[in-house]
């Protein structure tokens, strides 16, 4: 498992604190305006506001917040307009990173992601010196408490799932992105208990990172995580699950 997908394992059974909520909200609102803006207004036919919207009620968001966001990104009401931005670069231990903006400010950005990238002993790249590293997939991660493979496979691939794969602790369905949808829908169907369930970048070969460089690697997680601009972030690190426990 990447050091982004075990990230968002934990982060979704810790569960979001209070004092983040906000943060999360930002961001939701963001991803919802954004995808209306591209998509239009109905989320049957824009996957893009579905997902978003799934995500937002996932959060509690109050219903007439994310309607003022769709709103705001249909033209109906005034609001900030965003600019989609892709970072390049490396971060501890050489391992690939691709950081995914949505900012009303590009220099801003650029500049919080080069000291972020920067504080953890890695560097912003160019365009392109590690997006050719990953595939855009889906990924629904299912606990092994929560559902067997047998169970997993005659429902997911049925649905149109392309794998799964055993990841230790966890089950991870894998999809095109077109299927997402549709396999998420089936699993919903069938009751079973996801901890994470995105359209996401995988990556194709891990690096191995360990001691002092998985701790770096972790804090600089942490660090991607909470700035505003960012909305998601992609490795290839391998990181033990001790260097998670530890910290």
């Amino acid at each position: 498992m990447s050091g982004h997908s075990k990230w968002s394992t934990i982060k979704h059974k810790k569960g979001a604190a209070d004092v983040k909520r906000g943060k999360i909200f930002t961001k939701l609102i963001k991803e919802i305006t954004v995808a209306a803006r591209m998509g239009g207004g109905d989320q049957e036919a824009n996957p893009r506001l579905r997902r978003a919207l799934n995500d937002a009620k996932a959060q509690n968001m109050p219903k007439d917040t994310f309607e003022r966001a769709i709103k705001k990104g249909t033209g109906d009401l005034d609001g900030v307009s965003y600019e989609e931005i892709l970072y390049e670069g490396y971060g501890p231990g050489g391992v690939a990173v691709l950081v995914e903006c949505l900012t009303d400010n590009k220099n801003r950005s650029i500049a919080d992601v080069r000291y972020i990238f920067g504080k953890a002993g890695g560097n912003v790249g160019t365009d392109g010196c590690v997006a050719w590293m990953f595939d855009k997939k889906g990924l629904i991660s299912v606990s092994k408490e929560d559902s067997d493979e047998e169970t997993l496979m005659e429902v997911a691939l049925e649905a149109g799932a392309e794998d799964i794969t055993d990841e230790g602790d966890v089950f991870e369905i894998i999809t095109a992105p077109e299927d997402f949808d549709a396999v998420k829908e089936a699993v919903d169907t069938a009751e079973i208990k996801y901890d994470v369930a995105e359209i996401t970048m995988l990556p194709q070969n891990m690096t191995a990172v360990e001691g002092k460089e998985a701790e770096q690697m972790i804090r600089f997680m942490e660090a991607l995580d909470d700035c505003d601009d960012i909305q998601k972030f992609y490795t290839n690190a391998d990181i033990p699950d001790e260097a998670f426990e530890a910290m």
